[in-house]
């Protein structure tokens, strides 16, 4: 069996530059989700191909109800991620393994219930989204066969935590590239070659998720020896740290798929194409900004190595230089988009409302990630500090007083176009207000005195009305 690269160092982000560890962990994070969006976005590519524009948007309708349950491993992941962080910290590996194993079983379980519930009623939750006809028709048959397998991807995302909270974002990443480049090659073998259409992307889908799964357990098992599974009263101890965390980032990723239902919903009677627009944005948005979504990732096991060893006061240099990360990545891929609109509306063969649509995404929307990075920062921050209430708060927010209002308004005064811009707008203010109180909270604990075996953890305020009341104990 391997031996552990970070036997002798276990919690190797509680030293050395911190605006280092940010960009490391975020560009291997970045590589492997990259690789899983692109492939998604060729999977579009494959199938708009085809030539039927029904196809395009029922991928577009099933993506928003894959969108709840992959939000619910997120928020189990991030927990993993934490407690595992946390452990490591502290220099207990025994109780970080147990904390892995109990994580993976948690979350599996957890996914497979709720695949188990939303099964039977794909076909009413579809129409209820406004897919109709064909479109209705193509996106059950789609989820019927993707669905299933939901409990594969927490698996794969749980052992992702793991690594991460382990400062291994190197194999972290193998775990998502994996899976993307087995996508790559079965998307057009399937969908082409074996002319099995949207079927044939569907069980491209499920495979790339077998092999999600299998590479981030060889990686936690005989690799980092971070799976082990504990006895049922070891468990029961377990699951109080492990859902303190888990349970409020459950809520705060739920968030937004319930805001992008809406945002589908309000898109629905514009048409089809209006509808296949929104999910060729869907698919362009993660490509292009997948270094954001990866950084919300890589800040966790930072801060929460650095929390578990009471290093209070290099809290506040990750989450600065975080967000200088952010910036600089928002605008440079900002440009990007602006100046090769045209030839991205052309890739995915848009026409009529559907290239309105991505060129005004491309043009002005896309600034709106100035704002949506920091909010993913600021919930990464609060979900491994022990103020998840926040991030609940905060993302819940945005995907209702920071969606609903704007989007229905745009709706209303410019059609498909200002549904797109009133989602865009809805970002600055919850984005801006996340990262004041996100800095407030992190300066709060940075006064704490520096690291020491006596010092307690510090709880948050009792006097906070967003607080679980159980930092003290979580991890």
């Amino acid at each position: 069996m391997a031996t552990s690269p970070l036997s002798g160092a276990q919690a190797k982000f509680t030293t050395g530059s911190t605006l280092r560890h940010v960009v490391v962990m975020t560009a291997t994070g970045s590589i492997g989700l990259i690789a899983i969006f692109i492939v998604d976005a060729l999977n579009l590519f494959y199938i708009s191909l085809l030539g039927v524009q029904e196809l395009a948007a029922a991928i577009g309708f099933a993506t928003t109800i894959m969108f709840f349950t992959v939000s619910v491993a997120i928020g189990l992941t991030i927990a993993t991620s934490a407690v595992v962080s946390r452990a490591l910290g502290r220099g207990s590996r025994t109780d970080a393994a147990a904390l892995g194993g109990a994580s993976i079983l948690f979350m599996g379980l957890a996914i497979g219930l709720i695949t188990a519930c939303v099964w039977p009623f794909l076909n009413p939750l579809l129409a209820l989204l406004g897919a109709t006809g064909e479109t209705l028709t193509l996106a059950t048959r789609f989820l019927q066969i993707v669905l299933p397998s939901a409990p594969l991807v927490a698996v794969g995302m749980g052992t992702t935590g793991i690594l991460r909270g382990a400062g291994d974002a190197r194999r972290a990443m193998y775990v998502t590239l994996g899976s993307g480049l087995a996508a790559a090659i079965l998307d057009p073998l399937l969908i082409f070659g074996l002319d099995l259409g949207l079927d044939g992307a569907a069980i491209s889908t499920v495979m790339s998720r077998m092999v999600m799964a299998a590479i981030g357990l060889h990686g936690v098992l005989r690799v980092h020896r971070l799976l082990a599974m504990p006895d049922f009263r070891r468990l029961s101890t377990v699951a109080r740290p492990y859902f303190a965390i888990g349970i409020p980032a459950v809520l705060t990723q739920l968030a937004t798929p319930v805001g992008n239902a809406y945002v589908t919903a309000e898109m629905a009677p514009f048409g089809d194409d209006a509808v296949a627009g929104w999910a060729i944005i869907g698919r362009i948005v993660p490509v292009a900004f997948g270094a954001i979504f990866a950084l919300s990732g890589a800040v966790g096991p930072i801060l929460g190595q650095n929390f578990g060893a009471r290093r209070y006061n290099r809290l506040l240099a990750v989450m600065r230089d975080s967000l200088i990360v952010t910036m600089v990545y928002v605008l440079t891929a900002w440009l990007l988009l602006a100046m090769f609109r045209h030839q991205l509306a052309t890739l995915f063969g848009a026409t009529s409302e559907a290239r309105e649509l991505i060129v005004f995404f491309c043009l002005f929307a896309a600034g709106s990630f100035l704002f949506n990075g920091a909010l993913f920062v600021s919930n990464a921050a609060f979900n491994n500090l022990g103020y998840p209430g926040y991030s609940t708060v905060f993302n819940w927010g945005r995907a209702t007083l920071g969606t609903v209002p704007f989007v229905w308004l745009g709706a209303s005064l410019y059609g498909a176009v200002g549904v797109v811009g009133g989602w865009a707008l809805g970002a600055v203010v919850f984005g801006i207000a996340s990262a004041i109180v996100c800095f407030r909270v992190v300066a709060r604990i940075g006064s704490q005195p520096p690291s020491g075996p006596s010092l307690p953890v510090p709880p948050p305020s009792a006097n906070s009305p967003f607080t679980t009341g159980k930092a003290a104990t979580a991890g």
